[in-house]
């Protein structure tokens, strides 16, 4: 199963960082997507478009995306771009969930 088919679990106090070996399989499976640390390890990806209404679509998208999974990014949005950041606030990570809404993202932004 890929992970843009996957569903998210829900995150409890008892919920942890994953592992690095897992880290790195996930990582592998989206390949576009950068690694960041701002405090807190995060996903990063910053999509481009051909407009700022273009872009905002997409945030909104995204935004959608993440209300149906109770799982809320940062979202940038710039005259042709959209940076979408994922992690998981409760663990100060990333987990599981990061990586299945990173592969969703992609996928929305291919339609």
């Amino acid at each position: 199963m890929t992970l843009k088919d996957m569903e998210c679990e829900a995150c409890g106090k008892h919920t942890k960082i994953i592992d690095l070996k897992k880290k790195t399989e996930l990582k592998g499976q989206l390949p576009s997507w950068q690694l960041v640390s701002n405090k807190v390890e995060q996903l990063q990806k910053t999509y481009t478009f051909k407009n700022f209404i273009l872009s905002l679509e997409f945030a909104n998208k995204v935004g959608s995306l993440a209300e149906e999974n109770d799982h809320h990014p940062e979202i940038t949005v710039k005259w042709g771009e959209a940076t979408i950041v994922w992690w998981t606030h409760s663990v100060n990570g990333l987990h599981e969930n990061d990586f299945i809404l990173a592969a969703k993202t992609d996928d929305l932004y291919g339609k």
